[in-house]
């Protein structure tokens, strides 16, 4: 029989530029809300899972440093990396930990402190890092130029339009305003994001994710603890896959191959389908992220979702699937190690209730898309209020 796996305490602070304090400070202040959510005591935690890129600060040997910081050792405390996609791993790691039986308390966290790096040279180096140094960085193909290319080949392909890539910049801002944990909580109109400054054709200033630092934490548990907790959710699929790291070696660059494999395994793990999904949190590092995302999960047909998203189907209000109700990357912010876990701690705020006016209705289950590089890690985790 397959063990149960819930989380039962989540914590998360602000996402925004952090100029007075660091990783360790960050780190603590998730850990111990998510704690104090759990009803959980720093000694009940038997393991510590911490996803971070780490470049930004300087400072490596992380796992050790949180657990240091936040008076968890002498627990083992393990960093993961794999570009953006650090958090998911770090959750996907610790609820491996649990299923395993080896530990029934885990705590995942994920944190950058990006700000470090106030030279933007030495900031595209460290972004720069989790894609191939050889053919691609040193080449001068930053990830905007990257993603810049997968807009372009799917506007050639599909039809897809700038406008739409805009719909997604102006949804995801406008969710942030309700999102008190988000960087940006400002609303930008379709006119304002198309005339902002361009980054990468067709990527403007506004099709892009801040520079942002910030930490989020969960708590994981096996069954027997969640059980006597009021609001546990569970953990039901979990898909991991990897590809090419170099964009230049895929067969096709307007989807992520990886993602669609990680979301296959997901559902076959939950027995759950694309259509009994009811709220996401998808990749939008960039807008044509989330459009790609909205293919490669199963929610619409493969080039279908610009129009999706020009239909509203993405929408809180009166959209069929309601994708980053948090702000997404875009507005809440993307402290890359951090990100993965604050898509895990949205989904669970609305399977609790808790999302306040960005709540989505009816929610029994949801899921987080998360993607390292350009695609070459690709992790989906699907959360249930209901076990299995």
């Amino acid at each position: 029989m397959t063990r149960d796996v819930a989380i039962i305490g989540q914590g998360m602070t602000k996402f925004q530029e952090h100029w007075d304090r660091g990783v360790r400070e960050l780190a603590a202040e998730a850990i111990t809300e998510a704690l104090q959510d759990a009803t959980i005591s720093h000694e009940q935690v038997q393991a510590l899972f911490v996803g971070s890129m780490g470049r930004f600060g300087g400072q490596e040997h992380i796992g050790a440093l949180v657990a240091d910081y936040t008076g968890l050792t002498p627990i083992p405390a393990t960093r993961v990396e794999a570009g953006c996609a650090c958090g998911a791993l770090a959750m996907r790691s610790a609820f491996l930990a649990v299923l395993s039986g080896l530990y029934d308390i885990v705590v995942a966290c994920g944190v950058e402190k990006m700000t470090d790096l106030t030279d933007s040279g030495d900031l595209i180096s460290a972004l720069g890092a989790a894609s191939d140094q050889e053919w691609e960085l040193q080449a001068g193909l930053t990830f905007p130029a990257v993603y810049a290319l997968m807009a372009r080949a799917h506007m050639a392909k599909y039809g897809t339009t700038k406008e739409q890539l805009a719909m997604v910049s102006a949804k995801n801002h406008k969710n942030a305003v309700n999102n008190p944990k988000a960087h940006f909580r400002r609303e930008f109109t379709i006119q304002q994001i198309l005339q902002a400054k361009m980054v990468c054709a067709p990527l403007g200033l506004l099709d892009c994710s801040p520079v942002s630092d910030g930490a989020a934490a969960i708590v994981i548990a096996d069954s027997e603890i969640a059980e006597t907790h009021e609001c546990p959710v569970w953990i039901r699929g979990s898909g991991h896959a990897s590809d090419t790291i170099a964009l230049q070696d895929r067969p096709t660059i307007t989807n992520i191959p990886a993602a669609q494999v990680a979301a296959r395994k997901a559902y076959e793990y939950a027995e759950i389908s694309p259509d009994e999904v009811d709220v996401a949190e998808i990749h939008d590092n960039f807008t044509i992220g989330e459009l790609m995302g909205l293919e490669d999960l199963g929610f619409v047909p493969e080039g279908q979702g610009g129009i999706a998203t020009e239909a509203g189907e993405t929408q809180i209000e009166g959209g069929k699937l309601p994708v980053n109700t948090s702000g997404g990357l875009k507005a809440r912010g993307n402290p890359i190690g951090a990100t993965g876990i604050a898509q895990a701690i949205e989904i669970m705020l609305q399977l609790r209730d808790n999302a306040g006016k960005r709540q989505v209705e009816d929610v029994e289950v949801g899921l987080t898309h998360s993607i390292g590089g350009s695609g070459a890690t690709a992790i989906v985790t699907l959360l249930s209020s209901k076990r299995r």
